[in-house]
Parts: C-alpha cells; structure tokens; sequence
C-alpha cells in the first residue's frame, strides 16, 4: 500500500541558542502525530552573523539529537570531554540520555545549511548513559538511483546498512533527486516516516510539498518522491512511535511532570550529569 501525505507543517523563523537565526518547523505542537520525533530546527544562511554565535554550554535529558549539515561546520563539545567537527554532508549523534551538557559552535562557511532533529528516547532507556558519535563521509554509503543519488545517513535502504541507534531505530536518508527524477522507498509498513524539503519543491505521493516542510505519510509500505522542474535535497526520516506519555521542559524530555521536575532539582543542586569530566582540572 502506497503512502500519502497526512499533515504538512512548514518551518517558522526563529531565534535560540545565543542568537542563532534559524527555522523552527516541529516542536511542542506536533509531539503525538510526529512521534518519536520531538524537533526539527533547519539551517539555511549565507551571512555568518546569522548563526556564528552558537549554542553555547547547556544540558540535555532523554533524548538523542541528530544533526545534518548539507554544508557548513558544527564543532561540538560535551561534559563527556568529547570534541569533534563534522562538515559537509556528515552528521553528529549525541545520546543525551541520563544527562549531559554540550555546546555546539558554528564556524562561519560559505552556506550554512543542515537541520537538527530531536529522536525522543523510550522510557525503559531515559536515563542510560550518554554518548556522542560522529557520522563522517567515510562512513556514508552513496547509493546511485536513476537520476539521483540516496545518502544512507542511519538505518538500513535495501540492503545496506549505515549507522544504527542503540535505543530506537531511525532510517534516515540524504536524498538527491535532478529536476524531474523521482524514487519510490519501500518503508515499514507500521512506521513513522516523514519528508523534509531542505531544498527545493517536491511531489511526495503526488501532493505538492515546499522548501523547508515536514510532510508526514500514512502508513504503508512504500513512498514516492519527485523532483518538479528544479533539483531538490530531501531528507527522509522514519521511526517506531513510542506511543508514551511526553514530559517537555526545554532542553529535557521525560515522561512525566515528576521525572521533570526532578531533572531541574539536580540541575539546580549540581547533581545531574552522572558521566562527566572536569574541563578546569
């Protein structure tokens, strides 16, 4: 059974971190039709000032935030001691998990274009330890389609198999599609899945989709994509729903008000990473 759309949302403008511009397109309003995903906030600048203030140091709790960059740079840092810089076409996985801190800092680059996507985390492994691993082009399979290509960023496409979560699945794919080509994706049957249009118009299931939109699918076991008369980049991203209660204060997600609660006591009294390193030693 084919998919088709079932809701469209298209990214607003927004500002966070330390005065990063950007295009806010899910978040608190689109939790139950989206889930397991949380947030999408894209990137799409040529003027550095838009974004080279950064994300300076702050926390997380239950999720795992995934973020793609097309083009540009996001050098991260963590409570962990990890330091790393993904680029062009690469990606960084961070497992917030039972707590960390981290700060993302945004060279400038001739354009800036990514998205970062929250992956909520299931209850059973709120609190499991925290990790971060890098996704560089050495580790990205290239698949050629027929007017196109298809980045394996996570997950599986046909056979191949990239990166893969340790808490929840994502199939996550960097398409590329010349202006006209198309691809249909065979899809599990019961996920969540949707599309984002990081440039340019698409067809998805034949119902016209803008730039920067999150279109989401029906269930079934296939997809179709079109490019109309340009090239389009479009992300295809697709989970199990968690189908659990959603707790959200800023940068925590737990399952209830308590468990939030309790996250910024521990923020509050110093006790809430419970994997770190002392950066002032």
């Amino acid at each position: 059974m084919e998919r088709t759309i079932k809701q469209q949302v298209q990214g607003v403008p927004a500002v966070d971190g330390a005065g990063v511009k950007l295009v806010r397109v899910l978040g608190h309003n689109s939790v139950d039709a989206y889930d397991p995903f949380l947030m999408l906030d894209s990137f799409d600048s040529t003027n550095p000032s838009d974004y080279t203030a950064g994300f300076p140091m702050h926390p997380h709790r239950g999720i795992e935030t995934v973020s793609f960059l097309s083009s540009g740079a996001m050098t991260h840092r963590d409570s962990l001691g990890n330091e790393d810089t993904v680029t062009d076409g690469e990606v960084q996985w961070m497992t917030a998990g039972s707590g960390i801190m981290h700060e993302e800092k945004l060279p400038a680059w001739p354009r800036m274009l990514g998205l970062q996507l929250w992956l909520n985390m299931p209850k059973e492994h709120k609190m499991a330890k925290p990790n971060y691993h890098a996704i560089k082009k050495a580790d990205i399979e290239e698949i050629p389609l027929e007017g196109g290509k298809l980045r394996l960023l996570a997950g599986t496409y046909e056979g191949h198999t990239g990166h893969q979560g340790a808490y929840q699945p994502l199939d996550y794919y960097d398409i590329h599609l010349d202006a006209g080509a198309s691809v249909t994706l065979n899809v599990p049957k019961d996920n969540s899945a949707f599309v984002f249009t990081l440039l340019g118009d698409a067809l998805v299931a034949g119902t016209p989709v803008r730039e920067k939109t999150a279109a989401l699918t029906t269930q079934g076991d296939t997809l179709h994509i079109q490019a109309k008369d340009t090239p389009i980049e479009i992300l295809f991203i697709s989970s199990k729903r968690l189908d659990e209660p959603v707790a959200w204060g800023g940068p925590i997600v737990m399952n209830t008000e308590q468990e939030l609660r309790h996250a910024f006591t521990e923020l509050r009294t110093g006790t809430f990473l419970k994997d770190s390193v002392d950066y002032d030693e």
